[in-house]
């Protein structure tokens, strides 16, 4: 394979344009169309017998730059900006189904807590009947036993407080 010219000079004064056209464009593409270009030149210059065959040749690899070589560096310019679009439209299409998927995970964690709290406050307002229940007779039990207990012992503290009052000490 022969190597691309580093002496090019495009018609905007760039000599990097060639490194950059290589670096875009499929080297196969560009050294098959400099053999068909050189195929041309061949053929034109047997043709045409008042001029050289380099003479004829770089007139041709001239034109074929300034023309074709700029045309395949557009080409490859929009082929490339057609793949970072699709590249960043996918990219966009990804963010917005991951946002789509996390909000439904948020809902659905959300609903699944709202249940479990409602579940627990029904448990515990079921639980606090029942506790006031519970308080309710134990309380009734205490006083009924301090009932019994001060009918038992009432007379005997009767006679006592009356023994006290009616002894004089000296």
């Amino acid at each position: 394979m022969e190597a691309l010219p580093t002496n090019y000079k495009s018609p905007r004064g760039n000599q990097n344009d060639m490194v950059y056209l290589g670096s875009l464009c499929d080297a196969n593409s560009l050294f098959s169309s400099l053999a068909s270009v050189k195929q041309a030149s061949f053929s034109f210059a047997l043709k045409s017998s008042d001029k050289n065959l380099d003479t004829l040749f770089k007139e041709i690899m001239e034109a074929s730059r300034g023309q074709g070589g700029i045309q395949q560096l557009l080409a490859a310019e929009q082929e490339a900006q057609h793949i970072v679009n699709a590249a960043r439209n996918a990219k966009m299409t990804r963010l917005k189904q991951a946002k789509e998927e996390a909000e439904k995970e948020i809902a659905e964690h959300r609903a699944q807590a709202e249940e479990e709290f409602q579940r627990k406050v029904a448990e515990s307002s079921g639980d606090s009947g029942a506790n006031v229940k519970r308080l309710e007779q134990e309380t009734e039990a205490k006083i009924h036993h301090l009932n019994l207990e001060a009918a038992r012992i009432s007379d005997d503290v009767v006679q006592m407080l009356l023994k006290h009052v009616t002894t004089v000490k000296n």
